[in-house]
């Protein structure tokens, strides 16, 4: 279906409406802070949810994105082969696929897709689908981004041996490829017939199998999605649609308070939940978790005297992380202490490990002693620089928690905040001395998350520009390293590498919040903005 469709049937659902559509009534109370509402005795069917996206989608293309601004609006119409089981993360079921194995050599993937998956144009989903979906992502017709090229650098073939069956052959063994290969978020499949129309169909137009249907987009104003009715999973979805609605920070909240949208997918910091339960009541339902998101500072490393790993170590360990979570938690998405991957997460290392590497030791005044003796030791006594920085928070919270650490071994920091369009020319060009820098992951692999760390022959889009084969050959190792406790431990050496490095100093990872109006029910809290987006478990509760 095309954008620029409005179905009669669709208008007297009340999806195209003003305002909310399916909203139940509230009354004001103490919130609910629970990971999940009481049980009901069964979903309901029916109602709009209708919830704010703070900022416009740059494509409608999930394989070239990588912005919430695009899942949370693209992804009720798509499926994957794998997804996320609700209220289970992080464990993989079935989504296209049915069933799937793999040889005793980890080198092929089989998958046996489910019969009867209809695309919203009629159309049944074969194999064939599949396969030019993922030849897509993994080798992109001229003038198609993909932006996870490299994550299926590992297949070699992609077989059909029937319209039910997709096999993936590997030149070498990927830990990962299930993960990250087969269930992200980001691998929609596609109409095979469409993309041998127009390559970029994806990029304009909306046509999937997953559980709602495309009816409108209208820039700076709305999205809207209403029930595929000849969904493949039976009974589902709950709802009659939805209706993302463009809206600022602030008229979030106001909205929320008012009752005339149910949420926001994203995150708030701790002073806006704790607005948000106020002003709601009892109609707040409040759940946290850890964030796929870090902030940090990248090092310029061809730009002195970042290039000397002595100045960049005393910058990293003249930083209190721990002292500065405990403050930055209480008043913005800044909160975790951890190193290069997700903190409290099953490839994290303890606290006790982290305090061994530099830049989380907790004798402060020690830490600035060596920082300074560093410096002076470099020629870099007082040292000036600027510290270049996008104007969203929580980036600006991060900077100027750093120039104060900086402050306090003689060190003097021009803090220059731009917009998002200067802060990636600035990334692009390489005109920085350092920059607040962070990535975000819909899991928690070291595959995925710790590609950013590797040399710019290996990751060019990477923000530091640096070479480091031994990083690079921890982190090949790890990717095919299948033993989970042996992988662990190549981790901790490419984590112990960076860290020693100093190219990328960590500063804290973020912390999520999320609060939904009690009425939406079946939604599933995670780590990753990314996952459970497809709304198709999501129900209203009329009480």
């Amino acid at each position: 279906m095309s954008k620029k469709t409005f179905p009669t049937e669709l208008t007297r659902r009340g999806l195209l409406r003003t305002g909310v559509g399916g909203l139940a009534l509230v009354t004001a109370g103490s919130a609910v802070t629970s990971p999940a509402l009481a049980a009901e005795t069964a979903p309901k069917r029916g109602g709009i949810l209708t919830f704010a996206v703070a900022a416009e989608p740059p494509t409608y293309d999930l394989h070239a994105s990588q912005t919430f601004a695009v899942m949370h609006r693209v992804a009720p119409h798509y499926s994957t082969l794998l997804t996320y089981k609700p209220q289970a993360y992080p464990e993989i079921i079935g989504d296209a696929a049915e069933s799937w194995s793999s040889s005793p050599d980890q080198l092929t993937h089989t998958f046996k897709l489910r019969p009867g998956i209809h695309f919203h144009d009629g159309t049944v989903l074969t194999s064939e689908d599949v396969k030019a979906s993922y030849e897509r992502i993994r080798n992109p017709p001229t003038g198609i981004l993909s932006s996870r090229q490299s994550s299926l650098a590992a297949v070699k073939a992609i077989e059909t041996p029937d319209p039910l069956t997709v096999v993936f052959r590997l030149s070498e063994v990927d830990a990962s490829f299930i993960q990250e290969g087969c269930a992200s978020p980001w691998n929609s499949l596609y109409s095979a017939a469409r993309l041998r129309q127009d390559p970029n169909f994806p990029a304009h137009n909306v046509m999937g199998t997953g559980p709602f249907k495309f009816v409108e987009a209208i820039a700076g104003s709305h999205w809207v999605g209403a029930r595929f009715e000849n969904y493949f999973r039976p009974g589902r979805p709950y709802l009659d649609g939805f209706r993302a609605i463009t809206m600022s920070r602030p008229a979030t909240l106001s909205g929320m308070e008012g009752n005339q949208i149910h949420g926001e997918f994203r995150g708030f910091t701790p002073p806006e939940r704790d607005r948000l339960v106020k002003g709601m009541g009892k109609a707040a339902n409040v759940q946290e978790s850890r964030w796929l998101v870090h902030s940090g500072i990248s090092f310029n490393s061809q730009h002195k005297p970042f290039d000397d790993p002595r100045v960049r170590r005393a910058l990293t360990i003249a930083i209190d992380r721990w002292g500065g979570s405990a403050a930055l938690g209480r008043v913005s998405f800044l909160k975790d202490v951890g190193g290069v991957v997700m903190p409290g997460g099953e490839w994290a290392a303890s606290d006790a490990e982290l305090e061994k590497l530099p830049g989380f030791g907790r004798d402060m005044v020690a830490n600035r002693a060596e920082a300074r003796r560093l410096l002076k030791e470099a020629g870099a006594e007082g040292l000036k620089f600027k510290l270049a920085n996008r104007s969203t928070d929580p980036y600006p919270t991060a900077g100027v928690f750093a120039i104060d650490q900086w402050r306090q071994i003689g060190v003097t920091v021009e803090h220059q905040i731009v917009e998002m369009a200067a802060y990636y020319e600035l990334i692009g060009g390489g005109n920085f001395d350092a920059i607040v820098d962070s990535y975000t992951d819909y899991q928690d692999d070291p595959t995925t998350g710790l590609v950013r760390f590797l040399s710019v022959d290996k990751y060019p889009v990477a923000t530091v520009k640096f070479v480091d084969p031994m990083l690079d050959d921890l982190y090949a190792l790890q990717a095919r390293t299948v033993d989970k406790a042996e992988r662990k431990k190549v981790v901790r050496q490419f984590e112990a590498r960076v860290l020693e490095q100093s190219f990328v100093l960590p500063i804290l990872w973020w912390h999520r919040i999320v609060v939904l109006n009690s009425a939406v029910r079946g939604w599933t809290m995670s780590p990753s903005t990314m996952i459970y987006q497809d709304l198709a478990d999501v129900w209203l509760s009329p009480e």
